[in-house]
């Protein structure tokens, strides 16, 4: 009988036979839902945790370095314990996700084996059966065939649908720039613990915590900097979700308690070199003057004494001293004098990796879970190309390279000449007009050419969907540091203008200005790409992209070697005072120094990468 109009044939249904080739979603029960609901809770319960868990030991990594400094009744030294605490907690947990990664390496080993073994009894399958296909005719397929076929590439998988998306948590030259960062703060750790040994026995200096903490930090620095460095190979573990969270944000607030111990114990290291024993004040005076008396401090010439608007008298008075631990002897004056270049290295490196591992606890709930693709897959994403293979193409990039790289070396020579003239007293004010001049030059051209590549490159394709979130935390967080420092700088270059400080005003404008323009151009660039053959051929913006990589560079080297110090600058240091712009400078400066860093790295990224096509197995 033949079917009515309103009679529902079952249309296609018998071309299929069971298993199905695509997975069946049935409706979820109540039951399952709230299962499902409870795991989410207590997975955004975990997160909520972890996360005050870091507020906190971020609000007392704060709270513990600076009371030790304002109060003289906390004895030196009394906190370290913390500090001790924060590093075995971060090797421990790096250990503990070692151990787990290597257990995982032996499992996964297991499931190839077993890959192994199944695709050799399929191939004596196929070899067995191949007899009986080829007796049927070639343009004849029956139900079951078909559903065999794919059922098989179903379960198989293709290259291009079975690899998973692979999470990257920095480029190549940012990890590298942490491995460099990181032996700087290794070296600056290892040289406070030969400190300890300089130390005299009989005073509260004498504490083997002075030795124990540096050890131990230079011991987490280079654990850590073998994660940040092989971080995309270390994702495999985070099927161990709290443990992660925890650990994570444990990590993050140890890079951050180490930043800022770091950068008040610095601070109060420079402002000590102001230190005048006979009435336990600090003066404003340059640094040179001082050098040789930072470790005896013997009398100071009367001569100077009638300068007291510039002494600061030391506010609560206790049992403790702020300069009973300075640095002596040997050891203790290379500390000093090598801080100033290797401090920075220690908040650079804690920057990077902080901004890396919170990048990585926002993304553990994003990651899939261990179990959710079959093993038998894994084999096949060996056919993804490595993502460490680099290319270089060199093309319509010479004409930036070699101006970058005149400005650089002038810019070397001019930092030379400002070092030779601020060593003498009288050539103070013509090594501050020196520096300025080449300071104002290098932000006047790059600005321009900034401009001039915002334009060009507004024809390329803009990608709003590519993931640059951490490049965007570095980038905009480091500006900062520009901004505080330039602003600072301007407010005291307007209100001493009557002594000629018009050059030092206009050049902080010009910094700021340049920062702001520069910071717009490379987040836009970021996510800018080639996509016809002129394009590809013309390559427009990347003599701009070339000029500000090595110019970057140069005024790396300027925040670096010049700014880093507060003396550099005794219109900024007479006008705040000692304490202030001491302050303002730790603080800004190594933010700033960061910002010149990873914007080099970001133009590395962009020069290579928005300027070639890539195929998509790629």
């Amino acid at each position: 009988m033949m079917p009515g109009p309103m009679t529902l044939a079952p249309m296609g249904y018998h071309h299929y036979s069971y298993p199905p080739p695509f997975p069946v979603m049935r409706k979820q029960s109540m039951a399952e839902r709230q299962i499902t609901w409870r795991q989410l809770g207590a997975d955004a319960l975990a997160t909520t945790l972890s996360a005050l868990y870091g507020k906190l030991l971020v609000v007392m990594g704060t709270a513990f370095p600076m009371a030790e400094v304002i109060s003289t009744y906390i004895p030196p030294s009394f906190y370290e314990v913390y500090y001790l605490y924060l590093y075995i907690g971060s090797m421990f947990f790096l250990l503990y996700m070692y151990t787990m990664l290597l257990k995982d390496k032996r499992q996964r080993k297991k499931e190839e084996e077993a890959q192994r073994k199944d695709s050799q009894s399929d191939k004596e399958e196929s070899i067995s059966n191949s007899g009986e296909e080829s007796d049927r005719d070639s343009g004849e397929t029956t139900p079951e065939t078909t559903s065999s076929q794919i059922y098989r590439s179903a379960r198989r998988g293709s290259i291009s649908s079975s690899i998973p998306k692979q999470y990257h948590y920095g480029s190549f030259y940012l990890r590298m720039g942490a491995v460099a960062f990181g032996i700087g703060s290794m070296i600056y750790s290892g040289l406070e613990f030969g400190q300890y040994f300089e130390l005299e026995t009989n005073t509260k200096c004498h504490n083997v915590l002075l030795a124990l903490t540096p050890a131990l930090r230079m011991a987490f620095i280079f654990i850590q900097m073998y994660f940040i460095f092989l971080n995309n190979e270390q994702m495999k573990i985070y099927k161990h979700k709290l443990a992660a969270r925890f650990g994570l944000m444990h990590m993050i607030g140890t890079n951050l308690s180490v930043w800022l111990n770091v950068l008040v114990q610095e601070t109060k290291h420079e402002i000590l070199t102001f230190y005048n024993p006979e009435n336990n004040s600090l003066r404003i005076s340059h640094r040179l003057t001082y050098k040789s008396n930072i470790l005896n401090f013997p009398n100071t010439d009367l001569a100077e004494e009638t300068h007291t608007h510039h002494i600061v008298a030391r506010g609560l008075k206790g049992p403790h001293r702020i300069y009973e631990c300075r640095r002596t002897n040997v050891l203790g004056t290379l500390v000093q004098d090598a801080s100033p270049f290797l401090f920075p290295c220690t908040i650079e490196y804690s920057l990077i990796c902080a901004a890396i591992l919170y990048v990585m606890w926002k993304s553990i709930c994003k990651l899939p879970p261990a179990n959710s693709l079959p093993g038998k897959m894994k084999p096949e994403f060996a056919f993804r190309k490595s993502p460490h293979h680099y290319s270089v193409d060199c093309a319509r990039a010479h004409k930036g390279l070699f101006l970058g790289i005149l400005l650089l070396v002038l810019t070397i020579i001019s930092l030379i000449l400002f070092f030779v003239l601020i060593s003498r007293s009288e050539l103070s004010g013509l090594a501050v007009i020196e520096v300025n001049i080449c300071e104002l030059t290098l932000y006047g051209m790059t600005t321009l050419a900034t401009i001039v590549g915002m334009w060009q490159i507004r024809q390329l394709k803009f990608d709003g969907s590519r993931n640059i979130q951490l490049d965007n935390i570095l980038l905009i967080g480091a500006q900062t540091g520009m901004y505080i420092y330039s602003m600072f700088t301007i407010i005291g270059g307007q209100f001493t203008i009557e002594k000629n400080t018009i050059l030092v005003l206009i050049t902080a404008l010009a910094s700021l200005l340049q920062t702001t323009f520069q910071t717009i151009f490379v987040l836009d660039a970021s996510r800018r790409s080639c996509v016809t053959p002129d394009q590809i051929k013309r390559k427009p913006g990347r003599e701009i992209v070339t000029f500000l990589l090595v110019t970057n560079l140069a005024m790396w080297l300027i925040n670096t070697l010049e700014k880093s110090r507060a003396d550099s600058h005794p219109i900024q240091l007479h006008f705040y005072g000692l304490w202030a712009w001491t302050i303002i400078t730790h603080v800004s400066m190594p933010l700033a120094i960061f910002y010149r860093f990873h914007s080099t790295v970001c133009l590395c990224e962009i020069w290579k990468r928005a300027y070639k096509i890539k195929p998509t197995y790629m």
